[in-house]
């Protein structure tokens, strides 16, 4: 399980992107890169990481639930899940 500095770390940035996003787009328009380069570095979508939203692990993200496999699984056997069963054939 990740630290819960490092989840909170990642939520920092999302907030930062979408508040910096509108004037990151006007400056790349107008093609002023001196300007960029003085905004956050954490205001840059590159910068961000997809992360469990359970566990906060970072490896093994499933983008469509937002949770990694390990915790996809374990939710999928339980019937947490609508939708979802175990494959049997």
């Amino acid at each position: 399980m990740a630290k819960e500095s490092m989840k909170a770390r990642e939520v920092k940035r999302r907030e930062m992107v979408e508040r910096y996003a509108e004037k990151r787009a006007e400056l790349k328009a107008a093609g002023d890169y001196e300007a960029l380069q003085k905004l956050p570095k954490n205001s840059s979508s590159v910068r961000l990481h997809n992360r469990c939203n359970l566990s906060g692990r970072p490896k093994g993200y499933m983008r469509q639930f937002g949770i990694s496999r390990i915790n996809f699984r374990e939710m999928a056997l339980k019937g947490l899940i609508p939708g979802v069963k175990k494959a049997s054939w």
